[in-house]
């Protein structure tokens, strides 16, 4: 594989299991590949906000009650304080809500919040619609690389001659360390190089694992 250096876009939900485990791939990666996260907002509210009549109840109320809050807070510390600290902060937040099983909690956003030195006021935007402009533009620009039919992770990687090429995924449990991370994120690289790959998908049979 090549040694320059190359810059990863991933998008993210701090409320999606799914993407954390992902992001934890991508956090092991950064340590082992020439390789450095770019962290992006996508919002899983934004996403089925016009299909909510066809979600599952459980679904539905999720994305009704819990799924705007977290990204929110997000965006707004990325507004008034800087890209620098979205990538800490999703850590902060995914690791309470995932690991330690806190949930979506207005208390577990303002602990996260704590645990990366921003002030607890930030945690009021989760119920305010400051940001959401910016949050539909971040969310737009992931989605619009993929397809609206897919979900969150979004992330996107050099291809054949340098061009971006995004895909929904990897969505792997639990997640891998050390040289699997690694040989995983060259599989990425080879399928982003291969003009005309899509999809390679099967049946989750495995819910997240946080270990």
């Amino acid at each position: 594989m090549s040694e320059s250096r190359i810059t990863a876009d991933f998008w993210f939900d701090p409320l999606c299991p799914w993407a954390w485990m992902t992001s934890r791939w991508m956090v092991e990666v950064e340590k082992l590949r020439p390789v450095d996260v770019r962290w992006n907002v996508m919002s899983l509210a934004v996403l089925n906000e016009d299909k909510l009549d066809e979600l599952p109840d459980d679904y539905r109320k999720m994305m009704e009650t819990q799924a705007w809050g977290p990204v929110r807070v997000v965006v707004a510390a990325q507004q008034l304080h800087g890209d620098e600290v979205v990538g800490p902060l999703y850590t902060a937040l995914g690791t309470r809500f995932h690991n330690n099983g806190e949930g979506p909690t207005r208390e577990a956003i303002i602990g996260a919040l704590a645990d990366v030195g921003l002030p607890a006021e930030l945690a009021d935007y989760a119920d305010k619609d400051t940001y959401d402009t910016e949050l539909r533009v971040s969310h737009k620009e992931g989605i619009e690389k993929v397809g609206q039919d897919v979900g969150t992770p979004v992330i996107a990687v050099p291809g054949a001659d340098g061009d971006e090429v995004a895909f929904f995924g990897p969505v792997v449990t639990p997640t891998p360390r050390g040289e699997a991370a690694a040989r995983l994120w060259d599989g990425t690289l080879l399928v982003a190089a291969t003009p005309g790959f899509y999809e390679i998908k099967r049946t989750r049979t495995a819910a997240p694992s946080f270990e």
